[in-house]
């Protein structure tokens, strides 16, 4: 079983959004911090936003070349997290993951879980 699935990439213009969920299975899923990366062709990994737990007041975190561009957010109920991309822009390019781990990281070491990714294509 796979404990995290993302989903909601595709193709999508420059100045477009593009909504990605992130679905978990196995797991307490309101015990983990959420964190989305992406991996652009020919680069690393990197973090992009984070959302604590409920018991963190949900806070989020977001690294800076997405701050006001992008959005997290978690339902608990669904056992699903959300990323709100809006702006995108063709160096968004990538195949997002999303992953879960005890405390908010942008390190992928940190990570207890991760899903298989989804690629967004971001066209000029």
């Amino acid at each position: 079983e796979v404990p995290l699935v993302e989903s909601g990439g595709g193709l999508v213009q420059a100045g477009g959004s593009l909504r990605l969920s992130c679905a978990a299975s196995g797991f307490t899923f309101d015990d983990y911090e959420i964190a989305w990366f992406r991996q652009a062709p020919g680069k690393e990994r990197e973090g992009l936003s984070c959302i604590s737990t409920s018991d963190g007041d949900g806070s989020t975190y977001y690294a800076d070349f997405v701050k006001g561009r992008f959005t997290i957010s978690r339902d608990n109920a669904k056992n699903t997290a959300y990323l709100q991309m809006n702006n995108l822009k063709p160096e968004d390019t990538g195949v997002y993951y999303c992953a879960a781990a005890k405390g908010c990281t942008f390190y992928s070491y940190g990570m207890d879980y991760w899903g298989k990714g989804t690629l967004v294509t971001v066209s000029s």
